[in-house]
């Protein structure tokens, strides 16, 4: 301190020298600066040394396990700047619940739903973006920043976590303990993806609750065989690879409409713990270069969905037995009705073939290791080569509804009372080790479905598994087999799933009112089809004859037009005719001819012979005449040519004669000259 007091002594003296003074200042900005300059290089020393950074993406799986684990952090909650919300569901729908969420404490803590049925609000407080926060872990301070960045599709929140270490093993055992405490709470929901063809990518489209295969009732045997050979190829990866097959499985789900495909995929993905990726190859945009990145960048182990298989190139809205799942085309149909049908299927901009398909499944680029589900309503529709083992290896039918799966599904809506003696069994079987080996589907399945929050209504009666018994069997008894689907029975259980006994009592009189009903739609249907095929033929018919009076029009047209054509080309060589004859007889004619004779004959010849050198001259100029023109050379022409004849007229009239004989003499040489 007495040091920097002498250096700056000077300074505050008055008969100081400039000129040392600015070099004291010098030296002292220049220490100071080195200092600071240094104190920087230093701390990012140390930053590099001991501070490791980690980032984490929205788009990847880790960021929302870190997410879920930061909700459940008090110091998370302490947040001294926070966004309120009540929309505190992430996207992978988690109930992500912080410790400093707004409680309303009047309210019951089991209160969840409304009286009405409708969830609750409530009130969640949400870190900011753009915000640093620190939280203690496991003797570490970390500090984490939340950011979004922008793309050219859209934003994405990004994570950073910086903490002073000098290896890693923190962060990797706060991802893992992240991610078990995720897996742990998304036990009992199965993720949904969908095909986004505009971008070739996968977006997250929901959350299912797991669906126990308990309530998937097939023939005996199907559901088991399925779920075996599904967790057979999951386990059997070295041996595919061992023998050079492509490490991929293929289901081909076919049946009538309505009898549980679709369950039993969302059932098996529950069970085998996978998430489930849905193509729609009938998707606008949809392209064979963007069905292969698809299926390039489907995860290892996923289940891979095509729903409809049959309707895949087709967008209409049937699919009955006539149709043939193909876009219609007439070949009948008018110009407009054409136009109009090409212009709707470029608007739709689905270029999918079915050889990209087919490259697409089992191609170079295709992934492993996924389960290959599809499914049909018309079996007979599908390429052979579609539907060949490799692509499609297990094929299962779906048929309607029997009397034995009747009586499964009415136990699955009323379960029954389980009696004390009962109780004790089930409390003993579960203690057992072996007890889950007896029947791994529905231990396995019993595991995965968590327990319901709301409590049982009061007016569901509970029965006894003898009365359960019985009514199931008298609800089997009562229905068709294989006539109605298994959604119909579902359909009627669920109008009745309070009403067991009534239930019972009424399902005769609603087997009739289904097949009346049927029966309507069906001849409603026909009447349709009626319709529209008499409607289709009229317009055709009427096309028809609008078509053939056009074809008659146009025939007439052409005919009236090569008449015309012909009739002048005749009267055209018959002027040439006509003009060399003339030109030839006239020698012949003045030496034998009377005087009186070549008299009447010089006039009209010269005007014929004038009119025969100007019609020539016009035919080798390449240019055609008029009909006007042509017509009044033919009225000339049949003008002159009439004197010609031999007539006893010039000869008795004498005067006429004498008075044209000065008029040919005169006349008389040109007309040598046009014949020499």
């Amino acid at each position: 301190m007495q040091a920097i007091k002498n250096l700056l002594s000077p300074l505050a003296s008055g008969n100081s020298n400039p000129i040392q003074d600015t070099l004291k200042l010098v030296v002292i900005g220049g220490t100071v600066e080195t200092a600071r300059r240094a104190s920087v290089s230093a701390w990012n020393g140390f930053i590099d040394s001991f501070f490791l950074t980690a980032h984490f993406s929205q788009e990847d799986y880790p960021y929302d396990w870190l997410m879920h684990w930061l909700s459940k952090q008090p110091a998370w909650g302490r947040s001294r700047d926070f966004d309120i919300t009540t929309r505190s569901v992430s996207r992978h729908g988690l109930q992500q619940k912080t410790t400093g969420d707004l409680e309303d404490e009047e309210e019951e803590e089991s209160a969840e739903f409304s009286q009405g049925g409708g969830r609750k609000r409530k009130v969640a407080i949400v870190p900011s973006m753009d915000t640093t926060h620190t939280i203690y872990y496991r003797g570490h301070w970390l500090r984490i920043t939340r950011t979004k960045r922008f793309q050219d599709y859209g934003s994405y929140a990004e994570l950073k976590i910086s903490v002073v270490a000098r290896n890693n093993d923190i962060l990797k055992r706060l991802v893992l303990e992240a991610k078990r405490e995720y897996e742990k709470d998304a036990e009992h929901r199965v993720h949904i993806y969908m095909a986004d063809t505009t971008y070739g990518c996968w977006r997250w489209n929901g959350a299912r609750q797991k669906r126990p295969m308990s309530s998937i009732v097939l023939e005996p045997g199907v559901k088991d065989m399925v779920l075996a050979d599904c967790k057979d190829f999951l386990c059997s990866e070295d041996w595919y690879a061992e023998r050079g097959i492509p490490f991929r499985r293929g289901y081909l789900l076919h049946g009538v409409p309505g009898s549980g495909k679709t369950s039993l995929i969302h059932s098996l993905a529950g069970e085998l713990g996978l998430d489930i990726y849905v193509v729609s190859l009938s998707s606008k945009g949809m392209s064979d270069n963007k069905l292969t990145t698809l299926m390039g960048n489907v995860p290892s182990r996923c289940i891979l969905l095509l729903e409809d298989l049959d309707a895949a190139f087709t967008r209409g809205i049937s699919r009955d037995e006539s149709s043939t799942g193909a876009p219609l085309s007439s070949t009948s149909s008018s110009s407009s009705s054409s136009s109009k049908a090409k212009k709707d299927e470029d608007s739709d901009g689905s270029t999918l073939s079915l050889s990209g398909l087919l490259n697409s499944l089992d191609g170079v680029a295709a992934a492993e290791g996924r389960l290959l589900f599809a499914t049909t309503n018309h079996i007979e529709r599908l390429d052979p080569a579609l539907s060949r083992p490799g692509r499609m290896d297990v094929w299962v039918n779906f048929k309607h509804a029997t009397k034995w799966q009747a009586e499964g599904i009415f136990k699955c809506f009323f379960p029954a009372r389980p009696s004390s003696a009962a109780a004790a069994a089930a409390a003993a079987a579960s203690a057992t080790p072996d007890a889950a080996a007896k029947h791994p589907a529905d231990a396995t399945s019993a595991a995965n479905i968590p327990v319901s929050k709301r409590k049982r209504a009061a007016h569901i009666p509970l029965l006894s598994e003898e009365e359960i018994s019985d009514l199931a069997k008298r609800f089997a008894d009562a229905i068709p087999e294989n006539e109605l689907s298994v959604a119909a029975l579902q359909g009627y259980l669920l109008r009745n799933k309070t009403r067991p006994h009534e239930c019972v009592e009424e399902v005769a009189a609603w087997v009739v009112t289904e097949r009346e009903t049927r029966e309507k739609l069906k001849k409603e249907k026909e009447e349709r089809e009626a319709k529209e095929k008499k409607e289709a033929e009229e317009k055709a018919r009427k096309e028809k004859e609008e078509a053939d009076a056009k074809e008659k029009e146009e025939k007439a047209a052409k005919e009236k037009a090569e008449k015309k054509e012909a009739r002048v080309k005749g009267k055209r060589s018959a002027l040439r005719e006509a003009a060399k004859a003339p030109a030839t007889a006239a020698p012949t004619e003045s030496d034998a001819a009377t005087p009186a004779e070549d008299a009447s004959a010089a006039e009209p010849s010269s005007s014929a012979s004038e009119g025969t050198l100007s019609s020539e001259s016009e035919n080798t100029s390449g240019a055609d005449a008029d009909t006007e023109e042509s017509v009044t050379s033919e009225e000339e022409a049949d003008k002159a040519d009439k004197p010609t004849e031999p007539s006893p007229e010039p000869a008795a009239d004498a005067p006429a004669a004498g008075k044209e004989k000065w008029v040919a003499v005169k006349a008389q040489p040109p007309a040598d000259t046009a014949s020499g």
